[in-house]
Parts: structure tokens; sequence; C-alpha cells
């Protein structure tokens, strides 16, 4: 059992307050999955050929030494907020040459997410604790995706912490179990995709975006994914300018929806939203069984 909650601002005066308002949404999952939580943002996005990169340290980092070796040696332009044993870096230099330098220098460095507008972060613990660790009420942008964990089939780590990521800009959190995690593995190996942990929502992540990658935009994956993957799941991903929320067959995984003309808030339960401006007028929803919602900024 896990939970998971979503908000996209339609109102472009309300962005400013995304943090503040997903923070109780995110807490009010915490008894659904009280052993790890995470959150990607999705902010303004950086010019070309910028990308950022969300990091995350095991254990005690120095990042203001990281910072001062990028912009001396591999990258001049480069910029490096951190928070915690979290840090977003901002830079020009390409992403496989940043991967390649942090295997080889760095290797206690795990790369959370890639891409020109989304920022990551998950670790172990309660999602209160997590909330305040990163300041998640400080956070601005024009959509979030968060989820909260109660392991079931993998270990309790920052890595099998979700949202998941594969590619740019696109994260994935899920409320389920798949059932053939190990087919789509097999399938996608083959193909060069590498795994980096045993969770099955990474496995779905990866698929989705590796149809994307092979051209199909996200609705057309989505549509292959209700063929491939199998299992009980609610699914949230988030893109750089969507939100799309699916659920299995029988949907039998919790989801409610409300929309309102500045935003659209997607929780595994009503509690979560009760808090949120004019709830009480808001269209409040069940998603259908294997049915597609996408909502874009």
């Amino acid at each position: 059992m896990c939970g998971i909650v979503g908000l996209l601002i339609k109102n472009p005066t309300l962005r400013d307050s995304l943090g503040e308002l997903m923070v109780p949404m995110l807490i009010g999952m915490s008894e659904r999955g009280p052993d790890s939580a995470g959150l990607a943002v999705f902010t303004d996005t950086v010019k070309e050929p910028y990308r950022k990169y969300s990091l995350y340290a095991a254990q005690e980092f120095d990042w203001q030494i990281l910072g001062d070796y990028l912009r001396s040696t591999i990258a001049n332009h480069s910029k490096l907020i951190a928070h915690g044993n979290h840090a977003s870096l901002i830079t020009d230099i390409d992403s496989k040459q940043l991967k390649q330098w942090i295997t080889e220098q760095h290797p206690s460095l795990h790369l959370l997410a890639t891409g020109r507008t989304i920022d990551l972060y998950k670790d172990t613990g309660h999602p209160a604790r997590i909330a305040d660790r990163y300041q998640f009420h400080l956070f601005k942008g024009t959509h979030v995706v968060g989820h909260t964990r109660m392991a079931t089939e993998s270990a309790v780590t920052p890595a099998h912490a979700h949202p998941f990521t594969a590619g740019e800009d696109f994260c994935l959190v899920h409320n389920g179990s798949l059932s053939n995690p190990y087919e789509i593995r097999r399938k996608l190996e083959p193909q060069g995709i590498q795994f980096e942990t045993d969770n099955d929502t990474e496995a779905a992540c990866r698929f989705l975006e590796w149809r994307m990658r092979e051209g199909d935009d996200l609705e057309s994956a989505i549509e292959k994914g209700f063929q491939e993957l199998d299992g009980f799941y609610t699914f949230l991903m988030g893109t750089a300018d969507k939100l799309a929320l699916v659920r299995d067959a029988f949907a039998c995984k919790p989801a409610v929806v409300a929309e309102t003309d500045d935003y659209v808030a997607i929780a595994s339960e009503y509690q979560s939203l009760a808090h949120l401006p004019d709830i009480d007028h808001a269209h409040l929803y069940e998603p259908n069984p294997e049915e597609m919602y996408v909502w874009t900024i």
C-alpha cells in the first residue's frame, strides 16, 4: 500500500504556492506510506543546451567542492544548489559525460533525474520529516508528482523510493504491484536499457519512456502500457508539460481527482485534498479503469 499525490496549477498566480499546497497532500498519505517519500517538481525551463540534474549523496558530501571542480574542469558554466544530501546541478555539460564522470570520480553519488524542468527529491523516513528536511513548502512551479511508500516487494532505500525517472523530464509513481516486471526487463535490457533497482515500478517507468524514445507520444505509450504491463496499479506520471493518471482494468487501487479553474489535484484518498482552496466547489470524481486522464499546463 502506497500513497500518490499530484498537483497541476492552472492559475499562474498560484504557482509560487505550489509547495505550500502540496506538503499537506503528501503528509496526508503518511499512513499509506511511512517508509519513504519523494517528490518531483516541474519548474521554469532552463535554456538549451543546459540541463538540470538532481543528485543524491548516500553519505555526507561536500557539495561546494563538487561545484568548484565542475566549474574549473569539465563545465565552465555550472550552478549547484545543495539541499542537505540532495543537490540540483544546472550545467551545459553533455549528460553522458557527466554520468561517466560521476561514476568514475564520485561513485557514492546517485543521479536521480535529468531534464530541463524537473527537480527530484526522495529519501527514507516519515514523509513529514522528509518534507521538512528538504523544505518542500518553498517549492514553486507548474506541477508536482509525489509519493509515500510502504515497501512490499523490495528494499527501503532512497533508490527504491518513488518517483522513478527515465530519460529527460519524465517521472512515474505507482500504487500497486506488477506481476511481470522481469518480463519487461528482459524485453528492455537487450535494447541497452539499464536498471538500477529490482523495484517493479522502475520496469513500468523505463518501458513507457522507451516507447516515447521510440517515437510514441505519452498517450500512445500509455496505450501500449495497458497491453504490456500486467498487475494492479494506479500510475501517476509527470512530463515537462503534463500530468497523466491511469488505473488498471480492475481499478482496485484508489484514486480521487479534484478539478477547479485553478488546479487539478490527485490523491489516493480525499483527505489529502480537503485543505485545498475552493475544494467544496471542485469537480470530484474517481477515475475509471483503463482510461487515460491527461492534463496539460
